[in-house]
């Protein structure tokens, strides 16, 4: 069976981005389910309705990658107890324009690590909300990564065992969850 084409989407632009570092260790625990990769949103103006015609270069790039996904991955921060401004914008551009929304029947799976005790819980309950608003089918469970500078070694490894083998469940169900999803979506688009 072919692997599955995993879009992640990572919520922060930072450089140092433990939501980045996270999303890196992800896509090394699912090599083999997915074929991932990574779609750019720091590029993407700031939505207005006023230049949807045409698209910026930069918005059409984003909605023809995220056509060619069979999964998508959110791997997000929390900003000011909900998501960054950055992941709303690309959230809006892959929504708009009117009438071609390119999120509806994808399988989705939300995660995020902060460096705080409750990690990213608000943030990714908004953002459940959102993509289901958008049409996305998003897998159920929750995971909040509480990151240390150790936690994720430079070649993508997560070091912590328990927390490796808790990444890989997720990563694991996501998979079987995408799966089961995948023909309805080709379907859909058909």
């Amino acid at each position: 069976m072919a692997k599955l084409k995993l879009g992640i989407i990572v919520g922060s632009n930072r450089r140092e981005s433990i939501n980045r570092k996270l999303a890196q260790a992800l896509a090394k625990l699912g090599t083999g389910a997915f074929e991932a990769s990574f779609l750019k949103i720091d590029d993407l103006p700031l939505y207005n309705q006023d230049n949807e015609n045409p698209l910026p270069e930069a918005a059409a790039r984003f909605k023809r990658e995220i056509a060619g996904c069979d999964a998508l991955l959110f791997v997000t921060p929390e900003h000011s107890r909900s998501i960054p401004a950055l992941l709303k914008n690309a959230i809006d551009w892959g929504a708009r324009p009117w009438g071609q929304n390119s999120w509806p029947n994808k399988p989705a799976a939300i995660i995020g690590a902060s460096g705080g005790v409750i990690s990213t819980a608000i943030a990714q309950l908004h953002l459940r909300g959102i993509l289901s608003a958008q049409g996305l089918h998003v897998m159920g469970g929750e995971a909040y990564i509480r990151f240390n500078p150790e936690l994720i070694d430079a070649q993508s490894n997560v070091t912590d065992e328990s927390v490796r083998k808790f990444l890989q469940a997720f990563v694991d169900q996501f998979a079987a969850f995408a799966a089961r999803l995948a023909p309805e979506r080709k379907q859909a688009a058909a």
